[in-house]
């Protein structure tokens, strides 16, 4: 091998081009063990670039080693940081914190169904509540927010809620999972949240039941509660057949199902008897939000939830009243037909009574500065 290295004279030409086209930051890997200068200023005859105009070392690229970069469009040192900060960060970092619009899409709550009360409103009318328990909410992932919007405008918020007895009782996958969010205790309930991209909240964020306000109306999904087999009038509220006049004892039958001879068969899908409940998610729309207790982390809904008592129930702002103030926005007129002038109070999108909202999302730390319980018709 050593009589194929060339000799000395030719050696200090190619460690003098080297030297010329070679940057400051490239170590060993360059031929013959040279390592350049920390400062290129002082070589006579260098005419080094910056590192931000240069765009590639096309021709000295067969002078260096396969190792070494051949690109100085950004430093070893970013290059090095960048690589090293998550995905996550980035999007927290890149995405502003902005003020709420009709078109902002806010993170859900995980609640556990205690049971249903009676609730008294100031005037003193009675009516039938569902008290909903927020349990540990904490902000676990972030999705597509590191993402083009134009390839991907899909963003949601994952939230883990409900702390496990142990952490046996968790599986090990769910548990790196939550370490990557700085989350210490186990979930058991993980859910996503589809939002607008200004609706992001940090990761490991404690979420209150402060995020929803006293007389707004919310949507409540979960599973229903398992009826068992139950026969159509149950199942579908048929109105069943005559109870008398030779029908016998068939009057809470369906009657007939199939068809004649075309097409001799049932249909996929029709209305029978069966398996009623427990196995489907229902979701009722625009419940009325009546107390919020941030000391027990409680909410109070008007009206039935589905689901029975310590079963996990996802809560979001209502979509149907949502869309009413999207169509305004985006219109730029008022209810009233006049044309917005940009000064508009948030009230004027939102419920009568409500003044504005959480945004992006109320944590612990704003119910710290709020009294610990708010009813409908109290100030």
């Amino acid at each position: 091998m050593s009589a194929l290295r060339p000799p000395v004279a030719h050696r200090q030409v190619l460690l003098e081009l080297v030297r010329q086209r070679a940057p400051s930051s490239f170590h060993s890997s360059a031929v013959g063990g040279f390592r350049p200068a920390q400062s290129p200023s002082h070589r006579l005859g260098s005419t080094v670039p910056s590192s931000s105009s240069v765009p590639c070392l096309a021709s000295s690229s067969r002078l260096l080693h396969t190792s070494a970069p051949r690109c100085l469009a950004q430093p070893a040192q970013q290059a090095s940081t960048a690589k090293e900060t998550p995905a996550s960060e980035k999007a927290t970092q890149t995405v502003q914190a902005s003020a709420w619009t009709p078109n902002s899409q806010r993170v859900g709550l995980i609640a556990i169904k205690q049971g249903m009360t009676s609730f008294f409103l100031p005037n003193g009318e009675r009516i039938p509540a569902t008290v909903l328990q927020v349990h540990t909410n904490q902000v676990s992932a972030h999705i597509g927010f590191d993402k083009d919007p134009s390839e991907n405008p899909y963003t949601a918020i994952q939230v883990a809620a409900v702390d496990a007895k142990g952490r046996n009782h968790i599986t090990r996958q769910v548990l790196g999972h939550l370490r990557k969010a700085h989350i210490k205790k186990a979930k058991k309930v993980i859910r996503e949240f589809p939002v607008s991209r200004d609706a992001i909240v940090p990761l490991g964020t404690k979420l209150s039941a402060v995020h929803f306000v006293p007389g707004q109306s919310i949507d409540v999904r979960a599973i229903t509660r398992g009826k068992g087999f139950q026969g159509v009038m149950k199942r579908w509220d048929f109105k069943g057949l005559r109870a008398s006049h030779g029908v016998s004892i068939s009057h809470r039958s369906h009657g007939s199902t199939g068809h004649s001879q075309d097409p001799g068969r049932v249909y996929p899908g029709k209305k029978m008897a069966g398996r009623m409940g427990g196995n489907k998610h229902s979701t009722i729309h625009n419940l009325l939000v009546l107390r919020v207790d941030s000391t027990n982390e409680t909410i109070l809904v008007k009206g039935n939830v589905p689901g029975p008592e310590g079963a996990p129930v996802t809560l979001v702002d209502a979509q149907r009243p949502a869309w009413k103030a999207q169509k305004i926005f985006r219109r730029g007129r008022l209810p009233t037909g006049e044309a917005l002038t940009g000064k508009e109070d948030d009230s004027i999108y939102l419920a009568q009574g409500v003044q504005k909202l959480p945004f992006p999302a109320g944590d612990d730390k704003l119910a710290r500065t709020l009294p610990p319980v708010v009813e409908v018709g109290l100030n």
